[in-house]
């Protein structure tokens, strides 16, 4: 299993590492140690991943009448 500190992963790494985390586990071919180690990295990649898109999420600006604004969710939401 990759140990990559996980606080220096780029959002795309996290999320594949956490893809293949997952998809071990459901295979059911790790022993029980190893099944919990999978379960605790993959629990730190979704919440560094979800970390990651909400800062995303933060930058995200709309052009309107020449300035820049921050998005409004609620607008986003309805759509």
């Amino acid at each position: 299993m990759d140990q990559t500190p996980i606080a220096d992963m780029k959002f795309e790494t996290a999320l594949a590492e956490l893809e293949s985390l997952v998809h071990s586990m459901e295979d059911g071919k790790l022993e029980l140690e190893e099944s919990i180690a999978a379960y605790r990295r993959g629990m730190a990649l979704m919440k560094h991943c979800q970390a990651q898109l909400a800062d995303a999420e933060q930058q995200i600006r709309m052009l309107e009448n020449g300035e820049m604004k921050a998005v409004d969710r609620d607008s986003l939401e309805a759509q």
